[in-house]
């Protein structure tokens, strides 16, 4: 079964002028009960995660100030949002939410964070709309309770994924690959196990060989036992932040690609959604559905 982290506060908290980068989150688990692809038992609603939990990942000193609400104005200023109650509660639901997820792959071969892929949150800030990088956060939880010891992270989003990859640096139980736009954010990058920096306009040809090639090595040279995915769709043409130039047809055949070849190699996969900028909220909201299309297509 086909199981999804759903997240009933997603967009309540924010306020008005930052609601509708939020909007996919309600409006994907529509699409796909519509769609008929999913039904209500294929959704779960995580709990929030334990501070020890937390702190597998982020230092003490950043979650004290996070729970708190005592961010500086430039950390605040630096992850986007106004800080709020209901924002940290939201964050510690998502990562919870890709625990679940990563459990429930380890079960079903695939399972998804209808939300996360909160990247950019380091070991001691947050950044980019990210407080807690939920995907780091179940990695060290299924490190610590030596359920795997070998996990991959396959970032796709078109932003690198600074945050993960400072949180790993020198950890050699989990390996990360980012493959993102070169001149785009975050302009401070950190080092991936292996970044791949695609020039502006890079399109569909281009982009699926650059993966096969990568993917193929990375898997070859890590021997993971678990993966994590970040399936982000900014780099969709449409987008209005990405800068490369896929179509939704290529955005598409990318999740083939790498959910094909996980479950070819019977690797657990846990995928969590990541960034969509595309001036139409359909845009992102197809890009992202074609994403569990692909999944249960593949795996069910």
């Amino acid at each position: 079964m086909l199981k999804i982290a759903h997240h009933s506060i997603f967009c309540h908290p924010l306020p008005e002028g930052h609601r509708f980068p939020m909007l996919k989150y309600e409006l994907i688990p529509q699409q796909l009960m519509y769609s008929g692809i999913v039904k209500e038992p294929n959704f779960f609603e995580p709990e929030i995660a334990s501070d020890e939990t937390i702190l597998l990942t982020h230092s003490s000193e950043y979650w004290s100030k996070l729970k708190n609400l005592t961010l500086s104005y430039h950390e605040e200023r630096r992850i986007g949002f106004p800080l709020s109650e209901r924002l940290v509660e939201r964050e510690l639901r998502i990562c919870q939410g890709t625990i679940d997820a990563a459990l429930f792959a380890g079960e079903y071969g695939v399972a998804f964070n209808s939300a996360g892929g909160t990247h950019h949150a380091g070991s001691y800030w947050g950044e980019g709309f990210c407080l807690l990088n939920d995907q780091a956060v179940a990695a060290n939880y299924l490190i610590n309770k030596k359920i795997y010891s070998s996990i991959l992270i396959i970032d796709l989003d078109v932003h690198q994924g600074n945050g993960t990859a400072e949180i790993f640096e020198n950890n050699a139980s989990v390996f990360t690959f980012s493959m993102h736009g070169d001149r785009n954010f975050p302009f401070r990058k950190e080092k991936s196990d292996l970044d791949i920096a695609l020039p502006d306009g890079v399109e569909d040809e281009e982009y699926i060989q650059i993966l096969i090639e990568n993917l193929d090595r990375v898997i070859d040279f890590s021997r993971p036992e678990m993966v994590f995915y970040q399936a982000g769709v900014d780099v969709l043409k449409t987008d209005k932040l990405g800068k490369l130039s896929l179509s939704h047809q290529a955005c598409k055949k990318r999740d083939y690609i790498v959910l094909n070849k996980c479950k070819s190699l019977g690797l657990p996969v846990q995928i969590s959604m990541g960034g969509g900028y595309s001036a139409h909220i359909k845009d992102i909201v197809d890009a992202h559905c074609n994403t569990y299309i692909v999944a249960n297509e593949l795996y069910f």
